[in-house]
């Protein structure tokens, strides 16, 4: 593959820096940092262009704090001068990215999503009798700085880019060149091409017929638990090895007993939530009662906690479960 180059001056091109803020402050626009930053936008902007022109780009500190769903884990909010930065260079960089990936990679991509890969796995589970499911332990927490450098260096030419990846890279770590920061959206582009690599591997060199990626979710199917066995053990074998990561033990099993993924389980003519999203759908839904019968919520935060709880309810079989709990809205 031809590697990409002459993108390094279009990142600090002003109409790009002023989209990078416009997607950076979505969602945030009345928090205080945004609007001290909105004031001063131009001036801002113009600072990271001339840190950009002069290659001495500095990352500032990260704020960091632990959410606990759907699983504990600590997120690192980078401010948000970095938060432009980054956009900047994905506003760019995208398309290269985005030209690596597979159509069976379905994390942050335009047009895939949770959803779609739910639907597609639908669909293989029918197909075929058997499955098998792998995840990295501590996925972000265990790439490898040095390596992902190399490959970025075999997709982009631009020198000033690849230093631009690397200071931004470098800026955090777990153990010794190791990890990257949970939040920043760099770092789901990082995490999502690196492990592209496994998927061109199963795909292309293992003929995986039936394969599904979810970031570090990785589900393949078939007829043959012999077949499937050998394709596990290379898969493991190159992630291993060549990616430097460690897997978790697998699953692998028949379709009819149903296929864990993505907080759902999957039969051949149902879905049911997973004990976890089970579990947590009724807390939050009593949570979120308690708040508005408190006075604490009105009715439009309610909903707008509640609707996305429903949603992720709604596409597993839970119309019973819903009926009983959602005491003052039903969207059925």
């Amino acid at each position: 593959m031809k590697r990409a180059g002459n993108l390094y001056e279009q990142i600090y091109d002003m109409d790009n820096l002023r989209l990078a803020f416009i997607k950076a402050r979505r969602g945030k626009e009345s928090k205080p940092g945004v609007l001290q930053y909105s004031k001063n936008i131009e001036k801002n902007l113009l600072g990271i262009r001339s840190s950009l022109f002069s290659g001495e780009i500095e990352p500032g500190e990260y704020h960091f704090f632990t959410i606990f769903e759907p699983k504990e884990r600590l997120i690192c909010a980078a401010t948000f001068n970095d938060r432009v930065l980054h956009h900047a260079i994905i506003n760019v960089c995208h398309p290269v990215f985005e030209k690596y990936q597979i159509y069976d990679s379905y994390a942050t991509r335009i047009g895939k999503g949770q959803f779609a890969a739910l639907e597609l796995a639908k669909v293989f589970q029918k197909e075929y009798r058997w499955f098998c499911k792998l995840d990295v332990r501590k996925y972000f927490d265990s790439v490898g700085h040095a390596l992902l450098m190399q490959l970025l260096s075999r997709r982009f030419k631009d020198k000033r880019l690849l230093s631009l990846f690397e200071t931004i890279i470098h800026s955090y770590h777990v153990s010794p060149g190791k990890g990257l920061p949970i939040g920043n959206l760099t770092s789901q582009y990082f995490a999502n091409f690196f492990l592209a690599h496994a998927d061109h591997y199963i795909k292309e060199v293992l003929s995986a017929p039936a394969y599904i990626r979810y970031m570090d979710d990785m589900v393949f199917w078939g007829n043959s638990k012999d077949e499937l066995i050998k394709t596990r053990d290379a898969f493991v074998g190159f992630i291993q090895n060549q990616l430097e990561l460690k897997v978790k033990p697998s699953c692998l099993n028949s379709s009819d007993i149903g296929l864990p993924f993505l907080g759902y389980v999957l039969f051949e003519k149902l879905v049911r939530l997973n004990k976890h999203s089970k579990k947590r759908f009724l807390t939050k839904m009593s949570d979120y009662n308690q708040m508005l019968e408190n006075g604490i919520w009105g009715q439009k935060e309610f909903a707008n906690h509640v609707l996305p709880l429903v949603a992720f309810a709604k596409f597993a079989d839970t119309h019973d479960l819903r009926s009983r709990h959602l005491l003052l809205m039903e969207t059925g």
